[in-house]
């Protein structure tokens, strides 16, 4: 199973939602890998912990150097494994982001390089159990790239008006891909994220969210100074707080996510 998760805002808990769930899967056993196509590297700088990224030759830089193997007179190809790095928690690994993402993205896309990364997880599906991707705020040439590779899409929503707004953009541009390139792409849901319960407006939104007929999982998240803990020590929740509100709400919506993950593979038998 690949889940992209993206948002075209930002601000909205993309890497952080992203990395949790990941954390969380790998502690429940799972072999999983997270993929950081942001090439602001947040994913990367959350996880990595500290890694030697010297440790790693240059041909095994994440993202970037799977990218770059596909241009160029003298193509090699590398099992994207080459790419992965090991993280500091068991079972799981990380394909990291790098800055020089920035300057190959014309390239990449005037290649029409955006089912590269589909094929490379495609080969990396017996390797892991799990695979989540973090995504830029942009419906650019990275993001078109998870999506394609995906067989599902988790939305972030921080119950902002903008953020509805954004959405029916969002749901727009994600109608079209999946009718130019990937018919099969599932939205499995909408993460309602940076949830207070006291204030209106939040449960303003989400009741529109729900007349719209959109997706919304039950779990919601709160908002929290933990998470800005975690990030500054560079630990997902399950690792630094497993007690902690906010981890018990990740882990309630990892179990809605294995839950509709098990009932797919029922429906499909």
């Amino acid at each position: 199973m690949r889940r992209v998760v993206f948002n075209q805002k930002g601000g909205v808990g993309k890497t952080s939602i992203a990395c949790n769930l990941a954390a969380i899967s790998a502690a429940e056993g799972y072999r999983t890998l997270i993929v950081d196509l942001d090439v602001q590297g947040n994913t990367t700088q959350y996880l990595a912990g500290e890694i030697d990224a010297e440790a790693y030759p240059a041909e095994a830089q994440g993202v970037a150097g799977l990218f770059k193997q596909t241009v160029g007179s003298r193509r090699t190809k590398r099992d994207p494994s080459t790419y992965v790095w090991e993280t500091p928690y068991e079972n799981l690994d990380l394909m990291p982001s790098s800055p020089v993402l920035g300057p190959m993205e014309k390239e990449l896309e005037s290649r029409y390089k955006i089912y590269k990364m589909r094929d490379a997880l495609e080969k990396l599906d017996d390797d892991y159990d799990r695979i989540y991707i973090d995504t830029p705020p942009r419906f650019d040439f990275y993001s078109k790239s998870a999506l394609i590779a995906a067989d599902s899409l988790i939305i972030p929503f921080d119950c902002d008006s903008f953020a509805l707004h954004a959405l029916v953009t969002l749901m727009e541009n994600i109608a079209e891909l999946q009718e130019d390139h990937n018919p099969g792409l599932v939205v499995e849901g909408i993460v309602i994220n940076q949830f207070n319960a006291q204030a209106r407006l939040p449960s303003e939104l989400v009741d529109e969210l729900d007349k719209d007929g959109l997706p919304v999982f039950a779990t919601y998240l709160s908002s929290s100074v933990k998470m800005k803990e975690s990030h500054r020590e560079r630990r997902p929740l399950i690792d630094l707080a497993p007690s902690h509100k906010l981890t018990g709400q990740f882990l309630e919506l990892h179990g809605e996510l294995e839950g509709s993950e098990a009932l797919a593979s029922v429906n499909a038998a």
